[in-house]
């Protein structure tokens, strides 16, 4: 029987091999020994590559492509001598557990090691709220709940966490964190942002950022590549439209818009995702002005730049097909890494290396690109580990995870009104919960959960609202109905409602629409009022609703956020277990019309004000 090869083994001998290569085959007489020995600086080892490499060569390290477009031909990933490969919202391995996220990253990357400078891959995913995509991952609450607990150091330990879990799924690059300034809730991507504020958004980016790479990105093996994304602008466009445009001058730019990059470069961030959007009507995909002159010139930012998906289509406005003119307009602005969601790889190499022929493109800027794209793949060790490592396998999902997201659950959560002291619930009462988001994973999670756009019902590991008030008050005499019919009898109703699940342009809500609750919810609202039962409402959301009309029959209102799977964090609240802590990182309005307005602004006049939270007495 033949003899079977480890990828630990696969790759020592490939790193074996690029030492024979690099004496002998350095071309312009350099020998290439600063290639192959990890103790060398690491600008010399990126030198002596770049020396070495075909113009083929370094395009392809441009290059990202989706696993999608690769399913069933992971070869390809040799063929067009790919940089990077990204598992987008809804690529995944059939099984989706974490083994089989593993076995799919080291399929495509012992293909990266068969390629003439075995130059390893760089594999990325978006974990925006852990390592979402993989069931049985830890959900830890979305961004704006993140803000709503003012708690730096736990977003950085959750950033750890995250960083871990990722590992452990055989992935080193995730797309996050969104640092973008979310000025208008009626965006699809505010859940995304840690809120309102840029100094809040700023300390929270930061934080998750270092938890994700540590002190530095080489700093731990468990350390994965951060994002900060989508520079710039995005949180700012008109009516909150994603992928629209911010019409705002450079001053309110660099007070509003920038901040959390600035804290970003100054922390380290090893990558930034350019926004689909429009600053003052060009695309932030052409906009040399701010991606070079300001994030690399004036920021200082050391590490690489990526396009969205497919997002070098939109450099000339029209997102339709891909042209040369959108490769030259998007690398020259400062895009290192097209990352291609669907456009063909061979087309989108052809052009720029007709670019570059053409003298549209300087070899300059491509060195630039290549250069810090290397830069970090040697800052993540994956030279000399290109492998995943299964030792963090048990990282995944694990007891000591779920009870950090379940203190962020119970530190995310704002007590908005509290009537006559109903909450904390007693655990002795005769409770009746209702709602359609009381037990749901899915709902609870929001989008970005498993899939893309979320979807309701159990799909992933998790405990849902309803779960934790079972577990906490086990002596309580509770009933359950989702349409809030049977309330009667009772000592009070715990009424859990909310959105929908969606992700960016899905969840946009622009006018005319008054982003009030959907009929559902207010049909379960009116059964509970008809029965005369108090009631205490949950609202699980990716951002605050018009409630103003219902506010007035409810004894008490929570805000829960999307708490993600560990919902007994909420439960903790309700019952008096931990008090209230979180404040509101986006005002409340009481009106569409107060929508988008912040404080100072002299037409504030909201339902409750950006950092509002009550707690309990004594």
């Amino acid at each position: 029987m033949p003899t079977v090869k480890s990828p630990q083994r696969i790759a020592a001998a490939v790193l074996a091999s690029v030492a024979v290569i690099a004496v002998g085959c350095g071309s312009g007489g350099s020998s290439g020994s600063a290639a192959v020995k990890p103790e060398e600086p690491i600008s010399a080892r990126v030198d002596d590559l770049l020396r070495r490499m075909t113009l083929d060569e370094k395009i392809g390290q441009m290059t990202q492509v989706s696993s999608s477009q690769l399913a069933g031909s992971p070869s390809l990933v040799e063929t067009y001598e790919l940089g990077s490969v990204l598992s987008g919202g809804d690529d995944k391995p059939s099984s989706n557990n974490p083994a089989a996220w593993r076995r799919m990253v080291d399929s495509f990357q012992s293909q990266a090691l068969r390629t003439r400078l075995h130059i390893p891959l760089l594999y990325g995913f978006d974990a925006v709220h852990g390592a979402n995509d993989v069931v049985g991952a830890t959900i830890f609450p979305h961004d704006i709940g993140l803000g709503a607990t003012r708690d730096p150091k736990l977003v950085e330990r959750i950033g750890r966490a995250v960083a871990e879990e990722s590992v452990g799924s055989g992935v080193r690059w995730t797309f996050a964190p969104c640092v973008c300034v979310a000025r208008t809730i009626r965006w699809g991507r505010t859940y995304e942002s840690f809120g309102e504020d840029p100094a809040l958004v700023s300390q929270m980016g930061a934080a998750l950022i270092k938890g994700l790479q540590g002190n530095h990105v080489s700093a731990a093996p468990t350390s994965v590549l951060a994002t900060a994304k989508h520079y710039a602008g995005d949180g700012d466009t008109l009516g909150g439209v994603n992928a629209g445009n911010a019409q705002v001058s450079m001053a309110q730019l660099r007070r509003i818009d920038l901040p959390p990059y600035v804290a970003a470069v100054k922390d380290g961030v090893g990558s930034v995702m350019v926004s689909f959007s429009r600053v003052n009507g060009l695309p932030m995909h052409a906009n040399g002005k701010l991606l070079t002159d300001v994030l690399k010139h004036e920021l200082g930012f050391k590490g690489f730049v990526v396009s969205d998906w497919d997002g070098i289509n939109w450099a000339d406005g029209n997102p339709q097909s891909l042209t040369p003119a959108d490769v030259s307009r998007s690398i020259n602005a400062g895009v290192d890494m097209a990352m291609l969601g669907s456009d063909d790889p061979a087309g989108f190499q052809s052009m720029l290396k007709q670019e570059v022929e053409n003298r549209h493109v300087p070899m300059s800027r491509i060195d630039d690109a290549v250069r810090r794209i290397l830069t970090v793949k040697f800052e993540l060790g994956l030279f000399e580990h290109p492998y995943a490592d299964a030792r963090y396998a048990k990282t995944v999902g694990s007891a000591a995870h779920r009870a950090l997201a379940r203190q962020a659950v119970r530190e995310s959560v704002v007590l908005l009104k509290n009537q006559g002291g109903i909450l904390p619930l007693s655990k002795h009462a005769r409770i009746f919960v209702a709602g359609k988001s009381a037990d749901d994973i899915g709902l609870q999670s929001g989008g970005w959960t498993i899939s893309w756009q979320g979807s309701s019902g159990n799909t992933t590991l998790g405990t849902t609202i309803l779960q934790g008030i079972r577990r906490d008050a086990p002596k309580a005499n509770l009933d359950y109905s989702e349409d809030g019919s049977g309330a009667e009898g009772h000592d009070v109703a715990v009424v859990v409602i909310g959105e929908e699940p969606y992700a960016e342009s899905a969840g946009d809500r622009p006018p005319p629409d008054t982003l009030g609750l959907d009929d559902a919810d207010l049909a379960t609202l009116a059964r509970v009022k008809a029965s005369g039962v108090p009631m205490v409402v949950v609202l699980v959301s990716g951002r605050p609703l018009i409630v103003s009309g219902q506010l007035p029959e409810m004894r008490a209102l929570v805000a829960a956020w999307l708490p993600g799977t560990e919902g007994q964090g909420v439960a903790d609240v309700l019952f008096g277990d931990y008090k209230p802590s979180g404040k509101l990182p986006q005002s409340w309005p009481a009106t569409p019309a107060q929508i988008g307005v912040h404080p100072g602004d002299k037409s504030y006049h909201p339902l409750f004000p950006y950092g509002f939270g009550l707690t309990y007495r004594g």
